[in-house]
């Protein structure tokens, strides 16, 4: 038996993983790629932490700019926490050798750390490395685990928690490269799994595995999500790839312009009014691009060198001479897992989540640029040490091996039964389906069909299966399995966003354009849980 499982190798469950090894705790990482895929690795801008190094700012700042882009629906506290570490999480990275951007300013340490404007700030505050910025602390993370021999197994899919009695007891995998079910037990679980962004399957910045397997874990084993309807629509994804090009490149100075050469908004206004401004010309018939021709060859080489590497790879134009034909994509979600002040699951005792999977309500209705690193690594932290705590006082009695058995059941099931349906399609139908009626306009008789669709799929999926039988390798085994824990969740977002009759932050309803102060509350689903 393990202290404290990790599940997830991103730069969250890195993160909680030296945390809790620092503090004395037996550690495993168990993640279903390598740490290096992680979706840590696409947060290009920066991180956020107020250092005033570039221009005057304070915490104070952070925090009030962190609240109103949540539309106040956040709990201040969590807010408080995360900006007043900020500046104590970029030291601990720098002491880890995080390779930050420099100023050449005279000074040492992390007054040194370069720092620019992303949206919705009132200050340059987010620290950066060029703009590969998750990427750096990502690898950063990794050596130092290697260093401290923290314990890694790579491609495990999670399966399901082992939950008795509402007290966490471990959980299951499928060993990828064996086909076979394992068991691990934990007297502390920290669930770093990521979001579900790509629900939006086709239309989403995140890679095609973030399917929200550990939020589908924690409601099957009878924990509560939040505010699922909030899902941030990122405004500069290149048109046809749908791969990010970061807030950076307006930061830097980048313009948006329709097809006649027009700016239509401020491009540092937060991201939900940015790209509702996107989506209004889009509907209108014009088409979209970021402009950063004016920055200069030199500059962009110096500051953004990924976005122009990828606008060449992926959509054949050179940004330094040429329009990028951008659109608006599903980018990040707020909601998740619920979990309280501890990061502990709402429902589920001794199992705590950090980073996107988890909604620790400091994101709100929409999240400001440059926190979600932030978070990963301020509260990655936070959940290690309260993991660690409750491992002291933790039953080091093994669980039964029910759920193994029963989960080595389904698998053998899926091997072995007739694939009557390619259930393929039917995920990039999801995807279309999510974008279209489900996005970034909603409208309450769109949503209702949305439903409907959901429940004609769900149905559907009984017939449904996998061509290759083979035991080892199964990428098709896989893919089926993060489909059916997409499907899990449509209707939990639906249902959110059906029941929120306003606008708020990320969450905008034809019908209902305000804010309405009765529903400044999160919506929270939780199922009972089988006996």
């Amino acid at each position: 038996m393990v202290d404290i499982l990790i599940i997830g190798s991103g730069g969250a469950g890195l993160t909680a993983a030296l945390s809790a090894k620092k503090a004395g705790a037996s550690v495993l990482v168990v993640g279903k790629t390598y740490p290096s895929n992680s979706q840590t690795s696409m947060a290009q801008g920066g991180i956020n932490a107020a250092l005033g190094n570039v221009m005057e700012d304070h915490i104070s700042s952070h925090i009030a700019d962190t609240i109103k882009s949540a539309h106040g629906l956040c709990d201040e506290d969590m807010v408080r926490k995360m900006c007043g570490d900020a500046p104590q999480t970029i030291e601990w990275l720098e002491n880890l050798g995080v390779p930050f951007s420099r100023l050449d300013n005279g000074k040492s340490g992390k007054e040194t750390v370069a720092q620019r404007q992303m949206g919705g700030a009132s200050a340059k505050r987010a620290c950066y490395a060029q703009d590969y910025t998750g990427l750096k602390i990502l690898h950063t993370l990794y050596d130092t685990c290697l260093k401290e021999h923290i314990d890694f197994l790579d491609e495990h899919y999670l399966l399901n928690l082992i939950v008795k009695d509402e007290i966490i007891k471990g959980a299951t995998f499928l060993e990828i490269r064996t086909g076979n079910v394992l068991q691990i037990d934990a007297k502390s679980v920290v669930m770093a799994t990521g979001g579900y962004g790509s629900l939006y399957y086709g239309n989403t910045t995140n890679a095609y595995g973030s399917t929200g397997d550990g939020v589908a874990a924690v409601l099957r084993a009878g924990g509560a999500v939040s505010d699922m309807e909030f899902i941030q629509f990122h405004p500069t994804a290149l048109k046809h790839s749908a791969i990010l090009i970061s807030e950076s490149a307006r930061g830097e100075g980048g313009y948006l312009v329709n097809e006649r050469g027009e700016r239509f908004v401020d491009e540092l206004k937060p991201r939900d009014e940015v790209a509702r401004a996107i989506f209004a010309q889009i509907t209108e018939g014009q088409r979209v691009f970021l402009d950063v021709r004016h920055l200069g060859k030199e500059k962009l080489m110096e500051l953004l060198p990924q976005e122009v590497e990828l606008c060449k790879m992926h959509e054949h134009v050179d940004p330094a001479t040429e329009l990028i034909p951008i659109k608006p994509v599903a980018h990040y979600t707020m909601g998740g897992i619920d979990v309280d002040y501890a990061l502990e699951v709402t429902g589920i005792k001794g199992c705590f989540a950090a980073g996107e999977c988890s909604n620790a309500k400091v994101h709100g209705a929409n999240r400001l640029g440059g926190n979600s690193l932030l978070e990963i690594v301020a509260f990655g932290r936070f959940a290690g040490e309260n993991a660690y705590k409750h491992s002291i006082y933790a039953s080091s009695k093994p669980a039964e091996e029910t759920q193994k058995q029963k989960d080595q059941t389904e698998i053998d099931l899926l091997l072995t039964q007739e694939n009557v349906q390619n259930f393929y399609p039917y995920r990039e139908l999801l995807g279309n389906l999510f974008y279209e009626k489900v996005g970034i306009v909603r409208d309450n008789a769109q949503l209702h069909e949305a439903l409907e669709e959901v429940i004609e799929i769900q149905v559907g999926q009984k017939q449904m299966g996998i061509a290759d039988k083979s035991k080892t390798n199964n990428q098709n085994l896989i893919d089926f399995l993060e489909f059916k824990n997409a499907l899990l969740l449509a209707p939990t977002i639906i249902s959110a966003a059906i029941a929120r009759d306003e606008s708020r932050g990320a969450h905008f309803k034809v019908g209902f354009e305000e804010e309405n102060e009765e529903l400044k509350k999160h919506i929270v689903l939780q199922w009972k849980r089988e006996s």
